[in-house]
């Protein structure tokens, strides 16, 4: 079945983090092994239906729209990769859940070091087990931002919020695609109508506080994928202008022991630029 952005509207439940409404999403067998699905910047969890039916054949899976982002609420500070990592954390409390496994994907890969980190220090994260990776920051020194990254951590990020709309937006947004994959209209203006519910667009500038937490958090969390190599893996859109084929080179070259999965022709969404590929190799690596 298609869901339509309604359907993915209806099928949102609420808990409340820090005084906040949070959106999430649960899917697949209760009894099954619970997934944790981290999205990225500037989208939501709704970047995750085109892999979700296939994923919740063998996950009972779990998704939110982090603070700032899609359907939950966007506060006028209080931004940070710790913050949505401690909002995870307390997801999967509300849940019930002690073990689970975790697909990340962009700002989401900063979370997800952050919980590998956490475990390794005995700080959180206890029944963490696998990591899947897909396109994002891992290694500051690869990330690649892009203009509308560049003015939102400047001085004048505000105008950022100011400037965004749709049409500038699905620019944007086309060009860390493949160029055999892009988006449809109809794709993007599903896309901008979660980034900009409830104004979410203006805030766009706070939300991009992870670029200098990465760079704080660098050892830290380069450490955490090291002392993690038997149980993560990154599957990576090789076109992607941002972070791809340079960063999946440096993957293999800092984590020799971690798996690796090379899609040549699609960019920085790979779920959804090849959504049945990503689906298959994630759960071939989270169920072998």
């Amino acid at each position: 079945m298609t869901l339509t952005t309604r359907d993915w509207h209806n099928r949102a439940k609420q808990f409340h983090f820090d005084g906040h409404k949070i959106a999430y999403w649960t899917g697949g067998d209760p009894e099954a092994r619970p997934l944790l699905l981290v999205h990225g910047f500037p989208t939501c969890s709704w970047d995750w239906v085109p892999v979700w039916d296939t994923l919740a054949e063998k996950h009972h899976l779990i998704a939110c729209d982090m603070l700032g982002f899609g359907l939950s609420d966007k506060p006028r500070s209080g931004y940070s990769i710790h913050r949505q990592t401690d909002l995870q954390e307390a997801l999967l409390g509300e849940l019930g859940v002690g073990e689970f496994d975790a697909l990340v994907h962009d700002y989401g890969v900063s979370v997800g070091q952050e919980l590998l980190a956490q475990q390794q220090d005995g700080s959180g994260a206890k029944g963490l087990g696998k990591m899947v990776f897909l396109n994002g920051g891992i290694f500051p020194d690869q990330h690649r931002p892009r203009p509308m990254q560049k003015l939102g951590v400047s001085p004048f990020g505000f105008l950022l919020g100011l400037m965004m709309s749709r049409k500038g937006f699905g620019k944007s947004f086309s060009e860390v695609f493949g160029p055999d994959t892009q988006p449809s209209e109809k794709e993007l203006d599903e896309f901008w109508e979660f980034i900009s519910y409830k104004d979410g667009n203006r805030i766009t500038h706070k939300l991009l506080h992870y670029i200098a937490d990465r760079v704080e958090n660098k050892e830290r969390w380069e450490a955490a994928l090291v002392g993690a190599q038997d149980k993560i893996g990154l599957i990576n859109g090789a076109l992607d202008p941002v972070s791809g084929k340079h960063a999946y080179d440096k993957w293999c070259e800092v984590l020799p022991d971690a798996r690796h999965h090379l899609i040549e022709n699609v960019g920085h969404y790979p779920q959804v630029e090849a959504p049945d590929e990503v689906a298959a190799k994630a759960l071939e690596w989270l169920t072998g």
